[in-house]
Formats: C-alpha cells, structure tokens, sequence
C-alpha cells in the first residue's frame, strides 16, 4: 500500500516549480496498482507542455521517491 501522505510531500516539492507557471497540481488518489491521479490546474490546465511536465517532472519525481509508483495520470 503506498503512503498518500508521501505522495503529498513529493508533490508539495514539485508545487512550486508549477506554481512559479501560474499552474498547480491536484492530488486525487492512488489505486493499489501503483497509479498516481492528479489534476493540473491553473496554467498547466491548457499548457500544451503539460504531458511533459506530467511525465518528465512529477511522475519522473514520485518514481524517485516511492518506488512502488507505476504512473501518474490526470484525471
């Protein structure tokens, strides 16, 4: 089972990088296979960057941190 408050903590790091873009990132939830659900908001929401900062920042992040994530999707 992974910690959903670990997953907070790592997303808070990322946060401000977004944020810095006028954009923010949204925690839902995460399955049992290991799926981090997020929501990009703010300037991220229409960014045609998003997929890239999705996969290459806070998936490639929570990889890092928790080994037992899979991916992260938005939702």
């Amino acid at each position: 089972m992974i910690d959903k408050e670990k997953v907070k903590e790592v997303l808070d790091k990322v946060r401000p990088s977004l944020q810095a873009d006028g954009g923010d990132v949204v925690f839902k939830e995460v399955t049992d296979e290991g799926v981090v659900k997020v929501n990009l908001t703010g300037a991220c929401a229409g960014c045609p960057m998003s997929q890239m900062t999705l996969k290459m920042g806070i998936e490639r992040e929570l990889k890092n941190q928790i080994e037992d994530i899979k991916s992260v999707e938005t939702f």
